[in-house]
C-alpha cells in the first residue's frame, strides 16, 4: 500500500462516511479492487482514517460543542452502546467482518432495500423534533441502539443512527446533525482502541500512508457535510439505497 492508495481511500472516505452508504464497505471493497493484501496495517488504516472525517465534523460544529454540555451528554449517551457492542466483538469484527468483502456487499445490498422499503412507508409527522435541543436521554440511549448495529460492515453507521432517528420522530436535519456528532466518539474511540493495540508495530512509511489518508479525508468531508446538510432539504435516502444496490451488484459481477 502507498501514498497514492492512501490518497484514493481517503477521497473515498470523505464521501461516504456521512452518508448512509457504508464508509468501512466502501474502503473494504476499494482494497480488494486494488489488490491490497489483507494485513493487520490496512484494517488499522480502515478504522483509523475514518478519525480525518470526524475531525471536519469537530471544525464546522466547534462552536456548539463547547457551548452545549448538555448536547455533548445525549451524544456520550448514544455512544454508549456502541462502545459495549464493539469491544466486546473487537476481535470478531476487525479477525473476520473487515476482511470480508461478501459481509458488506450482502449488508450493502440488503441495507439499500431496507432503506427504498422505509422512505416509502416513513411519513413526517406533523409535529416532529426539530432541534438537537429536542432528544430526550431515552432517544440518545435508542439511537446509539440502532447505530451499534453498523459494527458489521455494509450496514452503515449514518444509516442505522438516521433511520433509527426518523422512526423516533425527529426531523430529517435534527437526526442527520446527531449522527455527525455522534461520529465523534464512535470513531475517536475505535481508533484510538485499535491504533493502541497495533501501532507499535507499523513502521515509520505506514503512519505516514495513515497521516496522508487521514489528512484527505478531513479536507473531502469538509465538503461532504456541507452537501448533505443541502441535500436533505429537499430530498429523502432513496436515491442512496437504489445506489447501494447497483455498486453490490457491480462488484458481485466484477469479483
Amino acid at each position: 500500500m502507498g501514498i497514492f492508495h492512501a490518497v484514493i481511500l481517503g477521497i473515498i472516505e470523505g464521501i461516504t462516511e456521512f452518508l448512509p452508504v457504508s464508509s468501512t464497505a466502501h474502503l473494504i471493497l476499494a482494497s480488494k479492487a486494488f489488490s491490497l493484501a489483507d494485513s493487520s496495517f490496512l484494517k488499522t488504516f480502515e478504522i483509523s482514517i475514518q478519525v480525518g472525517a470526524v475531525l471536519a465534523v469537530v471544525v464546522l460544529y466547534w462552536n456548539r460543542l463547547i457551548k452545549d454540555w448538555v448536547l455533548n451528554r445525549k451524544i456520550v449517551a448514544a455512544f454508549i452502546p456502541t462502545a459495549i457492542v464493539g469491544g466486546l466483538l473487537y476481535p470478531f469484527i476487525k479477525g473476520f467482518l473487515l476482511g470480508s468483502s461478501a459481509v458488506s456487499l450482502y449488508a450493502m445490498f440488503l441495507g439499500g432495500i431496507f432503506i427504498i422499503l422505509f422512505e416509502l412507508w416513513y411519513k413526517e409527522e406533523a409535529v416532529v423534533k426539530k432541534n438537537l435541543e429536542d432528544i430526550s436521554y431515552p432517544q440518545a440511549l435508542l439511537i446509539g441502539c440502532f447505530q451499534s448495529v453498523s459494527v458489521i460492515p455494509g450496514v452503515s453507521r449514518a444509516a442505522a443512527s438516521i433511520l433509527g432517528g426518523l422512526s423516533l420522530g425527529l426531523s430529517r436535519r435534527t437526526i442527520v446533525e446527531f449522527s455527525f456528532l455522534l461520529a465523534i466518539p464512535t470513531i475517536i474511540g475505535a481508533a484510538f482502541f485499535d491504533l493502541s493495540q497495533n501501532i507499535s508495530s507499523f513502521s515509520g512509511n505506514e503512519v505516514m500512508i495513515l497521516l496522508v489518508g487521514t489528512i484527505v479525508s478531513f479536507l473531502v468531508a469538509m465538503a461532504a457535510i456541507r452537501f448533505f446538510i443541502k441535500f436533505i432539504k429537499t430530498n429523502t435516502f432513496i436515491i442512496f439505497g437504489v445506489y447501494r444496490i447497483i455498486i453490490s451488484f457491480v462488484f458481485w459481477l466484477t469479483a
